[in-house]
């Protein structure tokens, strides 16, 4: 099978397309013919070495988070999945990646697709739609009524948030850039506010729960329009706890894995027409380099698709 895989740490250009085995499945593990897979910042941030330290990976490895695809074989003690099936899903970090024509993944990292939408947007769900759930519903646990404050609320990861914050009757206020203001209000936004003419801080006040996509100096000036008891929760960075008391705030730290679970509870909403993926570009298997260099470029508005198979 075809796979993108890399050898060594570094820019685009060690991005390797080869000919490498079809994985052999366990008991417990389905095999899976990748339709598409999305671009997350997290593919290029691993190709650079951002999490070589922890050493979750071994070289080499192939990259790629986001599936979608169909069951090509089942293991001996799965349940629930037969051949032909329509799956998304994502591996663990430590494993090989969805870059490639065939994935082995546990069968408890995979949900059945939505009927309602096409391989490309299914495969940009796992991954962004299962942070935005677990940052909102689950550490954030909004609740009608309240103010959400989504920063860069036109990324993948915010692009879904959006949306299921507004799904739960909250009052979503996002930040994003000027040429997107439009785009995060058709989301659902009740207000938008452009990051590099207005700081939210200095304007907002009383909110809720603030997700924070982007860490740093912007997550500092986010603990100030808490409101007493809001919380903060962050992907990008663990918060300074001792900031978060002196707010009178909780502040949480999210790093998502697989979760089948919460695919289930996306589905619903996607197949209800609550939830609609958002895809800025689609690239063929071959112009994976541009796929990753655009990504990094954070420019994305949704979602980038890497086209696998037909």
């Amino acid at each position: 099978m075809k796979t993108v895989r890399i050898h060594e740490y570094g820019n685009a250009d060690v991005l390797r397309i080869e000919e490498t085995p079809v994985p052999q499945i366990t008991a417990d593990e389905l095999l899976i013919k990748v339709h598409a897979a999305s671009v997350n910042p997290v593919d290029w941030q691993v190709r650079e070495g951002f999490y070589k330290d922890m050493h979750m990976h071994t070289l080499p490895l192939t990259l790629g988070q986001d599936f979608s695809g169909t069951v090509e074989k089942v293991g001996s003690s799965v349940k629930g999945f037969k051949i032909g099936d329509k799956v998304f899903g994502r591996p663990t970090l430590d494993r090989d990646g969805s870059y490639a024509e065939f994935i082995e993944v546990k069968a408890n990292e995979v949900a059945l697709m939505p009927n309602s939408i096409t391989y490309d947007e299914a495969a940009t769900i796992p991954v962004a739609g299962t942070t935005a759930w677990e940052t909102l519903i689950n550490k954030g646990k909004i609740q009608k009524g309240q103010r959400v404050l989504i920063l860069a609320a036109s990324g993948g990861v915010g692009s879904l948030a959006v949306q299921l914050a507004k799904n739960r009757g909250c009052y979503v206020i996002g930040t994003t850039s000027k040429s997107n203001i439009d785009f995060v209000r058709n989301l659902g936004a009740n207000e938008v506010i452009d990051y590099t003419s207005q700081d939210f801080s200095e304007r907002l006040t009383d909110i809720d729960c603030v997700l924070d996509t982007v860490g740093g100096e912007v997550q500092e000036k986010a603990f100030k329009v808490l409101k007493r008891g809001g919380v903060l929760v962050s992907i990008k960075n663990k918060p300074n706890q001792e900031m978060a008391n002196r707010y009178g705030v909780r502040c949480e730290f999210v790093l998502v894995g697989p979760n089948a679970h919460i695919l289930n509870e996306l589905r619903n909403l996607i197949d209800m027409g609550q939830l609609h993926p958002v895809i800025d570009k689609v690239y063929g298997f071959n112009e994976v380099k541009q796929a990753q260099n655009y990504s990094q470029s954070g420019k994305a508005k949704g979602k980038i698709v890497l086209e696998v198979s037909k």
